[in-house]
């Protein structure tokens, strides 16, 4: 089923999520559901923040990104990304690799039409849990580690706009204060 994805100015978008202890029938169809939304907006990434539930759950897949390529390796070994794709990362943790950060455009589905250029760390390890309750961990570069990185502070309350350089925020605070003004409407519409 969509879901739908709440736009900046939804105070969600501010929650800290709450760890996910248990795979519940609940928690198994929301990750269907924000998958099946992910894909149906066209996005790389979507965290349980941006459809409304303060979780601690979030999913990433760069699978049709061609021009920005990721990196993967599970235990020392490379692996292709697209062959582990959509991965689904509950309580979500993640060490930098390395001190090379990257300066590269960003998008996300709760800010329609920004895009700005953040600073992230090029390669990171993550460990998480699986939609069947397992752990899982890998070190991955290049857009999969922007993603997650991006994803992971979501989960945090962290929006990609306290990321951006001061000039680029000011450059983009017209379009940033219309999705604000547009979304705040339509919560008082709602009460």
């Amino acid at each position: 089923m969509l879901l739908d994805i709440v736009n900046y100015g939804d105070p969600v978008l501010r929650q800290k999520g709450e760890r996910v202890e248990q795979i519940t029938p609940e928690i198994t169809q929301l990750i269907d559901d924000m998958l099946e939304t992910m894909h149906e907006a066209h996005g790389i990434g979507l965290a349980a923040q941006q459809v409304g539930k303060a979780l601690q759950l979030t999913m990433v897949d760069v699978t049709d990104v061609e021009d920005r390529p990721s990196r993967m390796s599970i235990d020392g070994e490379a692996v292709k990304p697209e062959d582990y794709m959509p991965l689904i990362l509950l309580n979500p943790e993640w060490t930098v690799v390395g001190d090379t950060k990257e300066e590269a455009p960003e998008g996300c589905l709760s800010f329609p039409e920004v895009y700005g250029n953040i600073n992230r760390h090029e390669e990171i390890d993550v460990m998480a849990m699986d939609e069947k309750g397992e752990a899982v961990a890998f070190r991955c570069g290049g857009l999969l580690a922007r993603a997650i990185q991006h994803e992971w502070d979501h989960l945090q309350g962290i929006l990609f706009i306290d990321r951006m350089d001061a000039i680029t925020r000011a450059e983009l605070k017209p379009e940033i204060n219309a999705i604000q003004v547009e979304t705040t409407k339509g919560l008082g519409n709602q009460r």
